[in-house]
């Protein structure tokens, strides 16, 4: 994701994306992460956007680096976070809270590996080129321990192809946003065009204008470039399931594991 893409729309986004099942999702992708070859205690969170699934990993437990390439949404991420640490009880353990990093996924650079990746709510599919997708796999793959999984969701071409020329309209009491969206069968993009208004302390509505880009993803590429990268046990689900897509499924869950050496 990049800062021209959420500079205006990650102030309103918590509440624009109210139907973003994050308590449901955390614990999916947690019960995935148990499941690994190896004991799973840090934890890079992926295009976190404003940080509500590295926070509720957080609570769960794990050590959670998360990496975002806006510095708005990570800017809305830190401040959720400090708002929520002056809210928590003392914990007992000696986890630290969620380190947010301003990077994009292609270029992502880690201090130390991780024992577990996740991204989530479509983050993968604002790679619209191959080379950044397959890059993105490969840096993933070399900074996550062996044994680690890899745990990400993909917005499927069936969707982006019902989304074709629709309309959406999103609204909190703050914010009122438009969507319009146009999907190119040749390039597999969808195009979202976003008008977002913003109510100022003033009474008077700010507007500002977003265009976001994603790529639909076949399993067959998504499964070919996990591989190329080095990732084994390549498995694609329905959303939030163990079970394999249904026909008409809107969005997929992917596992990849690194090889316990």
């Amino acid at each position: 994701m990049t800062p021209r893409q959420y500079a205006s729309l990650s102030s309103g986004y918590d509440g624009l994306m109210w139907d973003g099942d994050y308590r449901e999702r955390a614990a999916f992708l947690e019960t995935l992460l148990r499941e690994s070859a190896i004991p799973v205690r840090t934890v890079l969170d992926l295009g976190c956007g404003t940080g509500t699934i590295a926070w509720l990993l957080f609570q769960r437990g794990f050590r959670v680096v998360a990496a975002d390439g806006s510095e708005e949404m990570l800017t809305t991420a830190q401040w959720k976070a400090n708002h929520m640490l002056m809210l928590e009880e003392p914990r007992e353990d000696d986890v630290p809270p969620p380190l947010f990093i301003c990077q994009s996924m292609p270029r992502l650079k880690l201090a130390a590996p991780v024992d577990g990746v996740v991204s989530t709510l479509d983050s993968i599919n604002y790679l619209t080129r191959e080379r950044d997708l397959r890059e993105t796999f490969r840096r993933v793959y070399r900074y996550l321990n062996p044994g680690g999984r890899f745990l990400f969701d993909l917005n499927t071409p069936r969707h982006f192809r019902a989304m074709n020329r629709q309309t959406y309209l999103d609204e909190t009491d703050n914010h009122f946003c438009a969507w319009r969206t146009f999907f190119s069968e040749k390039k597999q993009v969808c195009v979202w065009q976003v008008d977002l208004f913003r109510l100022r302390d003033d009474g008077a509505w700010e507007r500002s204008y977003e265009e976001h880009r994603e790529r639909a993803w076949s399993t067959e590429q998504i499964t070919g470039f996990l591989r190329d990268a080095g990732f084994t046990n390549v498995r694609i689900t329905g959303d939030l399931s163990r079970k394999p897509p249904k026909e008409d499924e809107t969005r997929w869950n992917v596992l990849a594991e690194k090889e316990n050496q």
